[in-house]
Formats: C-alpha cells, structure tokens, sequence
C-alpha cells in the first residue's frame, strides 16, 4: 500500500505543528521539508477543516495544532486523507467489473490487511510520533532553537 503526496504532506504538517507548539507559517514548513507551498495550502486548509489546525490571519496570526496531539489518532488522519480507500478495483461496489467477484479469496485477504495496517496506525497519536525515546528529531533546519 502506497500512500499519497496530499497523505504525507498532512503527517509531516501535523508533526511540525505538535514539535513547534505555536504558531508558525505556511512558509516555515515549505522551507523546512522544501516542499511547495502550493501543495501545503491545500492540506493546510483540509487539514483546518477536519479540526486538526487552527488558522488565523494577519498580525500574530499563523497556524497551530487544533487539538491535543494525544487526540490525533494517526489511522483517522490517513483514512481521511486518502483520496481512495480501494487498494483494488472489487472494493469498489460501484465500478467494480471483475469477472470472478463473489468467488475470489484475494478480496478478503486484502480486506484483512488493510484492515490490520488501519489498526496499526490507530494504536499511535501524534504525541507519540514526536515525543518521547523513540519521537522525532529534526534538524535545525526544519525546527530552530527557540
């Protein structure tokens, strides 16, 4: 399974926004995983949408983290991130043309991983993707001493 640009863009932003810990532009990011911003306006705003960013605009505005980072589940992220959910054409009820649906194993195979990767992912919060022994570390580059 391979996830999306819009996906990872979305992580990466999340993460930056819980090791920053206020406000920060869309132009420290773009800078710091050398990005376009043009892409990070996208997910910035989706992002807000869900709840997982807050936006303001104008003098001591910026972007900050919506929620708790305890509270962002990184499965729920990735889940309404990704723009298709069918890893394969039978997942899909509406334009699945398989000749052998209904008798086919790979199908249920596939559900099951999916839905353990789903799992996985649901165990671990954005607090523990960057804090702790084992959380993120970013070059000064991505994240100045402040």
């Amino acid at each position: 399974m391979r996830l999306s640009l819009f996906t990872d863009y979305s992580l990466r932003v999340l993460m930056f926004a819980a090791l920053k810990g206020g406000p920060f532009s869309l132009s420290e990011v773009a800078e710091s995983y050398d990005v376009s911003r043009h892409h990070l306006v996208k997910v910035v705003n989706f992002l807000a949408k869900l709840g997982y960013l807050e936006t303001r605009r104008g003098r001591g505005g910026g972007i900050a983290l919506g929620m708790p980072p305890e509270d962002i589940r990184i499965g729920m992220v990735v889940r309404r991130t990704e723009d298709s959910p069918f890893i394969v054409e039978c997942f899909d009820k509406q334009h699945n043309t398989c000749p052998i649906n209904g008798s086919c194993r790979l199908k249920g195979a596939l559900s099951q991983a999916v839905n353990a990767f789903y799992e996985s992912l649901d165990r671990h919060t954005l607090h523990d993707l960057v804090v702790g022994p084992a959380g993120l570390t970013m070059k000064k580059k991505l994240l100045p001493q402040q």
